[in-house]
């Protein structure tokens, strides 16, 4: 399994956004995954955290369990819709976190390896350096053989 930093790199590399949003894997494991985003080049025109950047930092984590739990041949997570509830602003550096349970994880397996797809639901929170969570995320997403 790929440490956070080598999730970073790659992440960077396959979207380029993501590095100039300094967006950094701090947590991947099998159920778990979370990225960091700061707040000094995320900032919005009233100086808390972009909205964008909220979003995408919650966004990208179903595609980073392509490379802990989620690994099949030939297929990986997609996202097909996600739901972001703003709770308050954020005006610090902020970590988006979400998790997958261990049945989940065989259930999506189980149905890509047999349909070529499996539907699931990511939920995230995004919390400031206080604990406080600023936004919270509902993911649709499908693992899709290619």
């Amino acid at each position: 399994m790929p440490t956070p930093a080598e999730l970073t790199a790659y992440v960077r590399t396959m979207i380029p956004v993501l590095a100039a949003m300094e967006v950094e894997v701090v947590e991947a494991d099998r159920t778990t995954v979370a990225a960091r985003l700061p707040i000094d080049i995320n900032r919005n025109h009233f100086g808390s955290a972009y909205a964008g950047s909220l979003f995408t930092v919650a966004e990208v984590l179903g595609g980073l369990y392509a490379s802990t739990s989620l690994v099949l041949e030939g297929a990986v997570p997609l996202v097909k819709r996600l739901e972001i509830d703003f709770r308050r602003p954020a005006n610090t550096d902020v970590v988006a976190r979400a998790r997958l349970t261990e049945d989940e994880i065989s259930r999506i397996l189980a149905e890509t390896e047999e349909h070529g797809k499996s539907n699931f639901q990511l939920e995230t929170e995004v919390t400031d350096e206080a604990g406080t969570v600023v936004a919270t995320t509902l993911g649709h997403y499908q693992m899709r053989r290619f």
